[in-house]
């Protein structure tokens, strides 16, 4: 059974390249752009790993790592993804919850190697 991954982003085209590159490494990919659609999506089928950015069109990426958690519906690693480098947002993600925070733009290629260690590191 492959990994299911929620891709929580609201750029189409980076969720169209992300969404190719994860597939065909193997990830079954799940894609929200608001906040509501990625709880949504969360709950209807549980994501092994989410890609969360933080900035989603008005709203704050990190409130649906809050509302997955208090449900008990969080995925086993969460991933901050973020276009600044500053050690408070990467310590905000951390203190929410996050395994780990990747800058924008991330090196797509060693993504799915990144995915899979993460998950082997969260195995329960």
């Amino acid at each position: 059974m492959s990994a299911r991954v929620l891709l929580v982003e609201d750029s189409a085209l980076v969720v169209g390249a992300l969404r190719v590159l994860l597939e065909e490494s193997g990830f079954a990919v799940t894609s929200a752009a608001t906040v509501a659609e990625a709880i949504a999506a969360a709950e209807r089928d549980a994501p092994d790993v989410m890609l969360l950015d933080l900035t989603l069109r008005g709203e704050q990426g990190l409130d649906v790592l809050d509302a997955l958690i208090a449900s008990h519906r969080a995925p086993r690693v969460t991933i901050a993804l973020t276009g600044h480098d500053e050690p408070a947002i990467r310590e905000r993600c951390l203190r929410a919850g996050c395994r780990d925070v990747l800058v924008k733009p991330i090196k797509p290629l060693e993504l799915p190697t990144q995915i899979n260690g993460w998950l082997s590191e969260s195995a329960p």
